[in-house]
């Protein structure tokens, strides 16, 4: 007798295939990327909405609503039946909650410096309520999976639907549970849990001086033009957890930075596709009132400071004609002052050096391109099309997190492969030759050392 998790591997092997082999020919509705939601299947447009069991994708012009309970005879045969595919998966991780029981791999060797280790979030497939925290502990070269669920036997739903940030401020260790509206408050030592945020639809998360700042889309899930709901920034005070202010952005406020006592919101609007937004909202720290929006680019995503007070924010671009770049603010002045010809899903700052890696969805040869990238912050170029010196590069399908370690300058970047089974974590060394790997949960994403950074 087949179990469910055989099944399930089955439906997602035959849903994947399906994806893979067959995604360029939908009849009438050739599907478009909505990227700044955590999609399901992220590069081929099809968006899941929990509140309201029903699936969306997009042509060109119009929303197209597909209710998997009443007849779609404009949809390909093919695809509905792809669609009823994936809602018998959704249904069966609903009914019964899959489990994913803590496992150790030894992928490392044992190193010793201030940094113990690092926390790894896994966002999970959206809708699936699978999103899981490892561990890579760097005394002993062991990488723990699924650490939350072990911790906390007792939360029923373990960590929640689609992990989208993961940061530590002080001793406590903050993930940013997207689709379950809350931020999840651990521990950092231990990832025992401590008690939890609140926040609909909540993004990014950053920090200072006692307080917590968080994006949020505010709305429901909904692709659509005429979406209405205006995004905010959450200001929480992390003795007590509790939300103290909001400040309004623009339309779906992603990732944040602090610099000058100024909050620099990127701002996407990817839930109006294809109008997307294209401004970065500035918001005063002292009085948190926003105090003016600076035109960027095409879809904004990733903010990071420098050193020498400027703000690096990428554009993901309409996945059309508008492609993925790179953008530096002047924090003294808030204008944009360079614009560099370089494709970015996620970067990481250490030093001068901005570490970059995409895999860019394009509409129009319905396929992803895969790029690296450094580029220099003190003199704003790029100094390297690709960090990885191998070739083993080769092996990653889809490029998705990032981090440096500061100290031993090892590189690492996560494979989402195909957004519904399980990822890779590669390491490189400093030199951008493979050091070793492990198989992480679904999409990995987000990285948080612990320990001393220096």
């Amino acid at each position: 007798m087949r179990t469910q998790g055989t099944q399930m591997t089955q439906i997602r092997r035959i849903f994947t295939d399906f994806i893979d082999k067959s995604i360029c020919d939908l009849g009438d509705y050739p599907l478009r990327l909505c990227g700044k939601i955590p999609l399901l299947w992220r590069g081929q447009g099809v968006v899941f909405n929990a509140r309201t069991q029903r699936f969306y994708a997009r042509n060109a012009k119009n929303k197209i609503r597909f209710n998997p309970c009443t007849s779609a005879s404009s949809v390909s045969s093919v695809f509905k039946i792809a669609l009823g595919l994936l809602l018998l998966f959704l249904s069966a991780c609903r009914k019964e909650s899959e489990i994913f029981p803590p496992e150790v791999d030894n992928p490392g060797i044992p190193e010793y410096t201030s940094i113990q280790g690092f926390y790894l979030l896994n966002e999970g497939n959206m809708g699936s309520n699978k999103s899981t925290l490892d561990y890579y502990d760097y005394e002993t070269g062991e990488y723990h999976r699924n650490i939350y669920a072990a911790v906390n036997p007792s939360v029923p739903m373990e960590l929640g639907d689609v992990g989208n940030d993961l940061k530590i401020y002080g001793s406590k260790l903050y993930a940013v549970i997207n689709c379950s509206n809350k931020i999840e408050v651990m521990d950092a030592n231990t990832a025992k849990r401590i008690g939890q945020i609140d926040i609909p639809n909540c993004r990014y998360i950053k920090f200072y001086k006692g307080y917590a700042y968080i994006t949020s889309f505010a709305g429901p899930v909904e692709v659509n033009p005429d979406y209405r709901q205006l995004g905010y920034v959450a200001k929480v005070d992390t003795a007590t957890l509790q939300v103290i202010d909001t400040c309004l952005t623009g339309f779906q406020p992603e990732e944040l930075e602090i610099v000058n006592n100024k909050i620099y919101v990127a701002n996407s609007g990817g839930y109006l596709l294809p109008n997307y937004e294209n401004t970065l909202s500035v918001i005063d720290v002292g009085s948190f009132t926003e105090t003016k929006r600076i035109t960027v680019a095409t879809n904004l995503h990733r903010v990071r400071g420098d050193k020498y007070g400027n703000i690096w924010i990428s554009a993901r671009g309409d996945y059309y004609g508008a492609t993925s770049r790179l953008y530096c603010v002047d924090s003294k002045t808030d204008k944009v002052t360079d614009s560099i010809n370089i494709a970015i899903s996620n970067f990481h700052l250490d030093g001068d050096s901005l570490y970059i890696c995409c895999a860019e969805w394009s509409a129009i040869s319905m396929g992803y391109e895969v790029s690296y990238g450094i580029v220099d912050v003190a003199s704003k170029q790029i100094v390297s099309r690709s960090f990885i010196t191998d070739g083993t590069e080769n092996q990653i399908k889809r490029p998705y997190g990032i981090m440096v370690n500061p100290i031993t300058k090892d590189i690492y970047v996560t494979d989402a492969k195909e957004y519904v089974t399980p990822g890779t974590l590669y390491c490189f060394d400093k030199d951008g030759k493979y050091k070793w790997d492990v198989r992480t949960g679904d999409i990995p994403a987000h990285f948080a050392f612990w320990g001393e950074l220096k």
